[in-house]
């Protein structure tokens, strides 16, 4: 419940503290005041608490910021609001305050309980303490995709359509898994047939890794083949026939030199190493050239294989590692493609279990929103009695489906409109085709009355919600206020002196202009304050004395009624 109210710099508004109920027992709070007083700030400063979008133009000029704070009383038994409050660290005391400050820069700061908030959190928590109607609400009511939401508040099925939509949600995303498999399964012959031929290319050629480095080595060695032969050759003739012999001569000589005298003994020994070592190059010599072939045959096939190797690494990479690396990866993918059948029969079943469930919770979510309908039109027809209509019909018309997959939308398989009969023997029309302003402002003040009865929010405020009503209706529409503030806390913001003679507190908006500044103040109004008040707006400024004699008559048959 709102029992305080202040305001800094806002508009005309320089400064300002209201207070309402203190003690928890509901009641009507009427603000009244001339058209361009400044009752819309008031409406302008409950939505800045509520998450609304706020702008540094509405800083009252001079002022480097403006600032509204409002203070609730919520039930022990709240569990939304305590909850919300404890996940954000707001506390647990039954008095929540909230906060929002606006700067010069445009930049806004939100605080709940002194600690702060995001907007999406202040809206959350504002949701369970208030409800707002205004005369724009009622332009709502002309448009037939927000009816299906008035149905699913009233008959409480939000939490129902939530689970339903996750349904659908998953339906849809499997229904679009399943058409990515079937487009790859049309293109599956395709790529399976391509890639079946690379991987039996690459497996008949069996390339190795390092195989082309060896092969190079090896055909420049065939292509020397002959002059490799003829050199080596040569070179063993001169080993074999005179350096070998020559230095096994020296070695014999130096062998007896170092008998003779021992200092000579390193050198025998060295000049003998390479006697040796000569011999083993000869050996080696030998049986290179023996090894050796010049064979055209095994040049050919060389080159051939060689071929073969640069063929695949054209296609498949740069490195005979690239191209088997490449051969592994076809190979899993033509194993994917093989598996893809099985794929997609798994996700059909996935998909059809999921379209049973979306069809079954669609029917059943159907059905209770059939039911909330009928319920609501007879609720509904019954508060319309009581606001001056003579015997009114509301229908909730439902676009016939045929329950099949492709009507299901994300909330399910219903359209739903609202029609309306003002007068008997009338047939029923769409709202935004029969219903007058006046009769707009009758319907939603029965909506909300209906809502009233299923919601814990203890504040419902009306901003004009009488636009265009007047006499009979005028009277049936101030009862119902009242009646509605009997189990509720009710802020009015009124043009009518029906609903202003009901309330238990009674505020005025008025301008005046202070040191040449124009400025918007909110007084509570005394008894006598309220019948001059009342007199204003039954004939204006110039109300006679018959005129107050009316609005006492029609102040003290209000109180009485509250």
């Amino acid at each position: 419940m709102l029992c305080e109210l202040k305001i800094e710099n806002l508009a005309l508004i320089e400064s300002l503290h209201l207070t309402f109920d203190q003690n928890g027992d509901g009641g009507l709070v009427v603000m009244t005041g001339e058209t361009g007083a400044g009752k819309s700030i008031m409406m302008q400063a409950i939505g800045l608490l509520t998450g609304a979008r706020a702008s540094a133009d509405w800083i009252r000029s001079g002022a480097e910021s403006c600032s509204v704070e409002a203070l609730f009383t919520i039930d022990q038994d709240h569990k939304e609001i305590r909850s919300l409050l404890e996940e954000g660290g707001f506390g647990d005391e039954p008095v929540i305050i909230i906060k929002r400050v606006v700067t010069q820069k445009g930049r806004s700061r939100l605080y709940i309980n002194g600690s702060m908030a995001t907007v999406r959190v202040a809206s959350d928590i504002c949701f369970h303490l208030l409800t707002i109607a205004s005369q724009h609400e009622h332009q709502y009511l002309l448009q037939p995709s927000l009816h299906l939401d008035f149905l699913d508040t009233l008959g409480e099925h939000w939490p129902v359509r939530e689970v339903f939509r996750g349904i659908f949600e998953a339906w849809r995303l499997a229904q679009k898994q399943l058409a990515e498999l079937r487009r790859q399964e049309r293109e599956r012959a395709q790529r399976f047939d391509f890639l079946l031929y690379q991987v039996q290319e690459i497996r008949d050629v069996a390339p190795l890794i390092g195989e082309d480095e060896e092969l190079f080595v090896e055909r420049r060695r065939l292509k020397s083949a002959e002059s490799l032969i003829r050199l080596s050759r040569e070179n063993y003739g001169i080993l074999s026939s005179s350096v070998t012999d020559s230095l096994a001569q020296v070695r014999k000589n130096m062998e007896q030199l170092a008998a003779l005298d021992p200092a000579a003994e390193q050198l025998a020994e060295d000049l003998g190493s390479y006697s040796f070592m000569a011999e083993d190059y000869c050996a080696r010599l030998r049986d290179y050239f023996e090894h050796l072939e010049n064979d055209p045959l095994r040049l050919e096939a060389v080159n051939e294989r060689l071929d073969q190797l640069q063929a695949m690494k054209r296609k498949y990479g740069e490195t005979l590692e690239d191209v088997l690396s490449y051969l592994e990866k076809a190979d899993e993918e033509l194993q994917i493609i093989e598996n893809l059948d099985q794929e997609i029969e798994d996700q059909s079943r996935r998909t059809l279990s999921l379209e049973i469930e979306v069809l079954a919770a669609a029917k059943k979510l159907s059905h209770a929103r059939q039911n909330t309908a009928r319920e609501m039109e007879i609720a509904l027809a019954g508060e319309l009695n009581s606001l001056a209509f003579s015997r009114p019909e509301i229908e909730v018309q439902f676009q016939v489906h045929g329950g099949k997959i492709d009507e299901v939308r994300s909330t399910g398989f219903d359209r739903v409109e609202f029609f309306f009969a003002p007068n008997p023997g009338e047939p029923s029309r769409p709202l935004s085709k029969v219903a007058s302003g006046g009769e707009l402002s009758r319907l939603m003040l029965a909506m909300k009355c209906l809502l009233a009865r299923k919601d814990i929010v203890e504040t419902v405020i009306f901003d004009e919600v009488d636009a265009g009503v007047g006499g009979e209706a005028a009277e049936a529409v101030a009862r119902k206020i009242r009646q509605l503030a009997g189990h509720h806390q009710v802020l009015c913001i009124t043009h009518l002196p029906q609903i202003a003679a009901r309330g238990t507190k009674h505020f005025k908006v008025e301008k005046s202009v202070q040191n040449g500044r124009t400025l918007s103040t909110v007084v509570l109004l005394s008894q006598k304050e309220r019948v001059r008040e009342l007199a204003r707006m039954l004939a204006g400024e110039s109300a006679s004395e018959q005129t107050k004699a009316w609005a006492l008559e029609l102040l003290e048959k209000g109180t009485i009624a509250a």
